[in-house]
């Protein structure tokens, strides 16, 4: 019976590889600023089918039996329901023909990327326990527990000193993005910000970034605050906690904008590290963003960049957002705000290379604004 199981959860996990071709991508016009290194891209060689099944089997079948469930678990919800870490040998190599993988990388090939070549191409998610860990014995193994690294094509060219979007005059209050003209979006009072300190003095965590939520150029819901160090932001996820979109009220009755709501599913995970702020694209569709600290800073006009699903991307950098800021400049010392603000829009992109020119015309999409106190 033991081996039963054991015979049974093997060939449940084998039939819950990732395919070898993608089947498309929503929205593919316009290359530019996307990732390198589309999932599904290249295609495995056929004649390596049946080694691949017989070198998987025989991994496989020397993980203990709970930790065969922790991997089912994990590949079966593609990530979307919470499953702990899968920690083994880090140092074990398994020999497919001519090549040698270290065996995390072979689970990650066969359960998520078959085009995966290096293990230089992943990042490992903040909620992992290896997380931050330097080459321990055991490493933890969880395909979704890692996201696939999204390398920048080249930067834009350099036009001139600023980023042209986060130099508009603020709206008024509660009113539309300005988007009209640049696609970009301000507010006339740091609604989310002001607070800060307040908090502050009460004792209580501030937030470091406050996200709102669009649907074309009407924000649905109330600014949600985050203090915590990451933030789900989904649609329908099993097990989900974090900002929820389906259960805000929308108006909007838009064929489009319905249909692209249902594509963001398991949505994204926004997360504070040390050397930033990542966003890792867990749904099934790519996400499309645009932040100053993304592209060279002199730029005039700033690059939308694709980020397929599964992939991660250093959205903001603190560091240099802050370069950004010029006090002696009359144009930063009025919007104090400069280059702090990240746009993701769902499943279609906008700007010159997409029929959208701006992110407004998007059906459904984010503001992230930081909290630069």
């Amino acid at each position: 019976m033991f081996r039963t199981k054991r015979s049974g959860l093997v060939r449940r996990l084998w039939r819950s590889r990732a395919p070898a071709e993608g089947d498309g991508d929503a929205d593919t016009g316009g290359a530019a600023g996307c990732c390198l290194g589309k999932p599904g891209a290249s295609k495995p060689n056929p004649g390596t089918e049946a080694e691949l099944k017989a070198l998987t089997y025989s991994v496989l079948k020397k993980i203990k039996e709970k930790q065969l469930e922790v991997l089912l678990q994990a590949v079966e919800s593609r990530g979307g329901a919470r499953s702990p870490c899968l920690l083994l040998p880090g140092k074990a190599d398994a020999r497919l023909g001519q090549q040698s993988f270290p065996l995390p990388l072979l689970l990650y090939k066969v359960f998520r990327w078959p085009d995966l070549r290096h293990s230089s191409e992943l990042k490992r998610l903040s909620c992992c326990e290896s997380y931050g860990k330097i080459n321990p014995d055991l490493v933890c193994c969880n395909p979704h527990h890692m996201s696939r690294l999204c390398e920048l094509e080249s930067p834009p060219p350099p036009y001139s000193r600023y980023p042209t979007d986060f130099l508009k005059p603020p709206d008024s209050p509660g009113s539309v993005p300005a988007s009209t003209e640049t696609g970009g979006t301000a507010y006339s009072a740091p609604m989310g910000f002001s607070d800060s300190l307040a908090l502050q003095e009460r004792g209580e965590q501030p937030h470091w970034c406050v996200v709102a939520y669009w649907e074309e150029k009407t924000r649905v819901g109330r600014l949600y605050s985050v203090q915590e160090p990451s933030l789900d932001i989904f649609y329908d996820l099993p097990q989900g906690t974090g900002f929820c979109l389906g259960q805000l009220a929308s108006d909007n009755k838009s064929q489009l904008v319905q249909m692209v709501r249902a594509k963001i599913g398991y949505g994204i995970q926004l997360s504070r590290e040390p050397d930033g702020v990542w966003v890792y694209n867990r749904s099934c569709y790519p996400i499309f963003i645009k932040s100053a600290t993304l592209d060279n800073p002199d730029s005039r006009t700033l690059l939308v960049h694709k980020v397929f699903p599964g992939f991660s991307i250093k959205a903001f950098d603190f560091e240099k957002a802050g370069s950004l800021q010029r006090p002696n400049d009359h144009e930063f010392s009025q919007q104090p705000r400069t280059g702090f603000t990240v746009q993701i829009s769902f499943v279609k992109g906008w700007g010159q290379c997409y029929t959208r020119q701006f992110i407004s015309s998007c059906p459904c999409w984010l503001e992230v604004i930081f909290n630069n106190r």
